[in-house]
C-alpha cells in the first residue's frame, strides 16, 4: 500500500523551498513519501532555514491558551503558577502575553499509568507558533513549575495544537474574520 503524505502549508507572505524525503516502513512494507517545508524567503527574497528565530507565526495575533489539569493541591500558589506558565508561552512562542490564557484545574480525578499519584495532562492551543523548539520549552517551564508539588516529569502530558485561525473565536467572531 502507497500512502503519499504531504504537508500543505498557508503562506500570508512570502514563498517556501519544498523538499521531498521518501522513507520506508518495513513492518508494513509500506513505501511512505513526505513532503516538508524546508526554508522560507521574506519579501527580499532572503532565505531563512524553519525553526529559525523568530517563528514567522508567532507575530500573528491569536490565542495561546493553555488548558492544565492536575490531581495535586495548588493551594494559595495556584494564580502565581497561572502567571508563570503565562509568561513561559510568552518567552517560547514570541506571542504577546496579552493574546495568552492559561486555565488550571487543580485537585482533579485524574490517573496516568493506572494510578492515582501526582500527575498533569495539558492542551496547549495557538495560531501558529507550535514548534519543537517552542514545545520543548513549555513543557519544560511546566514541569519546573508542578515539580515542588510532587508532579514528576515523566508524569506530565502536554499535547500542543496548531490551530487554524477560522476555528479560533474572539470578539464576537473568528481570527479568520
Amino acid at each position: 500500500m502507497k500512502l503519499l503524505l504531504t504537508a500543505f502549508v498557508l503562506s500570508l507572505s512570502g514563498s517556501f523551498t519544498i523538499a521531498t524525503n521518501p522513507a520506508f516502513v518495513s513492518a508494513a512494507n509500506t513505501r511512505v513519501s513526505t513532503t516538508f517545508v524546508t526554508a522560507m524567503t521574506d519579501e527580499n527574497n532572503n532565505e531563512t532555514p524553519c525553526g529559525a528565530s523568530p517563528h514567522p507565526f508567532s507575530m500573528l495575533p491569536g490565542d495561546p491558551s493553555l488548558i492544565l489539569t492536575t490531581n495535586v493541591d495548588l493551594g494559595d500558589k495556584k494564580l502565581e503558577i497561572m502567571k508563570a506558565c503565562s509568561k513561559a508561552i510568552e518567552a517560547a512562542t514570541g506571542k504577546p502575553e496579552s493574546y495568552i490564557a492559561v486555565s488550571i484545574n487543580d485537585k482533579a480525578s485524574v490517573i496516568f499509568g493506572g494510578t492515582e499519584d501526582p500527575t498533569a495532562l495539558g492542551c496547549l492551543y495557538s495560531i501558529g507558533a507550535i514548534a519543537k523548539e517552542s514545545n520543548g520549552k513549555i513543557q519544560a517551564s511546566v514541569t519546573d513549575l508542578l515539580e515542588p508539588f510532587g508532579v514528576a516529569e515523566d508524569r506530565i502530558y502536554i499535547n500542543f495544537f496548531d490551530v487554524p485561525r477560522a476555528n479560533v473565536g474572539w470578539s464576537r467572531k473568528t481570527f479568520a474574520g
